[in-house]
């Protein structure tokens, strides 16, 4: 049986994380050795026989920034096995402006969508999880048993070009124009993914506040002058003029819960021979990260992590028994090899 994973990618070297500095507001780009180090990990990591297999993953999570200015028509780009449409017009237009003949059957003269969808305007995904053959155009119930799924677009936040650069190098595949303008020449194509890249804040870096650009030893030091007693710890403390570990823990409880329900439940004990599409990728930074695998397992961040994640790793998130309800960090997974047959 299948069992979905969460992988957490962080962004590769820059300076300040080469020195210790806290970088979370701060938009920096990655050193020229963190791109190579990048590169090196989606060659070895990423492809069809790999850890991360790009045709597997329905979704990719990041803290990217829209273009300020996107497309303003529809859009249809076939990628590999989903079709996705996009544009932002009012409701009523739809049928006629982007859902491909399958849908447009389905929603047609429809004014708001079947009661088994919800989509926040103005802007609406239309994902075939397969292409051929075409839906039954029957309502609501065979949208669902076809496995066609309708989601809304979420706002583009927390630009971090840091982040952005780390997706483009690893060499996911992804086909279309990404929603930044890219920050240098991308990875070797040859892949293809028809992941959605959903934006969302609730992965961005751990606000550091007034610590944002100093290192540890710098925190301890003003942290005495100021005459605050004991050693000072982001996963109890937090950082004044920034988060808390209690801020950190809802957006990722909330991040953590829309993923299981929506990618993983779906996917999570079919037989393998279906070749689910469940695997998530998130691309961000160390703290939110760690933190992110601490409240997967259902620890405290106040717990504190006892393991890291080097600039530019790859960490892996999944469950027990092919059970939602048994999280598990994985801490490491063989490699897939041909079978002999005898």
């Amino acid at each position: 049986m299948s069992t979905p994973r969460l992988f957490l990618v962080r962004h590769g070297e820059t300076e300040w994380s080469l020195s210790g500095k806290h970088t979370g507001r701060t938009d920096i780009p990655l050193t020229a050795n963190g791109e190579k180090r990048v590169r090196a990990t989606g060659k070895a990591l990423v492809g069809p026989d790999r850890l991360i297999v790009p045709r597997k993953l329905p979704c990719c999570y990041g803290p990217f920034h829209a273009a300020a200015n996107g497309p303003s028509s529809a859009a249809c780009i076939y990628l590999h096995n989903a079709l996705l449409s996009f544009t932002p017009p009012p409701i009523t237009q739809v049928p006629s402006v982007i859902i491909p003949p399958s849908c447009k059957d389905i929603l047609a003269g429809a004014t708001t969508l079947p009661a088994c969808t919800i989509v926040p305007m103005p802007a609406l995904f239309c994902i075939h999880a397969c292409s051929s053959p075409p839906l039954s155009p029957t309502g609501p119930r065979s949208l669902q048993e076809s496995k066609h799924m309708l989601t809304g677009n979420l706002s583009y936040v927390s630009p971090r070009k840091r982040a952005q650069r780390t997706f483009e190098l690893i060499n996911l595949g992804i086909s279309g124009d990404l929603p930044w303008k890219a920050h240098g020449e991308g990875a070797e194509k040859g892949l293809e993914c028809g992941a959605k890249i959903q934006v969302t804040e609730d992965v961005r870096e751990w606000d550091y506040g007034d610590y944002e650009g100093i290192t540890s030893p710098e925190i301890r030091k003003i942290r005495a002058q100021q005459g605050i007693q004991g050693t000072w710890d982001i996963w109890r403390d937090g950082c004044p003029g920034g988060e808390s570990p209690e801020q950190v823990t809802e957006r990722l409880d909330r991040l953590i819960s829309e993923i299981r329900e929506k990618w993983h439940k779906p996917a999570i004990g079919q037989p393998k021979e279906k070749d689910v599409q469940g695997d998530v990728l998130i691309v961000a930074h160390g703290h939110i990260l760690r933190a992110l695998a601490m409240r997967w397992a259902g620890k405290s961040l106040q717990d504190g992590p006892a393991f890291l994640l080097e600039a530019g790793g790859v960490g892996t998130l999944s469950y027990e028994h092919h059970k939602l309800d048994e999280p598990a960090i994985l801490l490491g997974g063989s490699f897939m090899v041909d079978l002999d047959d005898k």
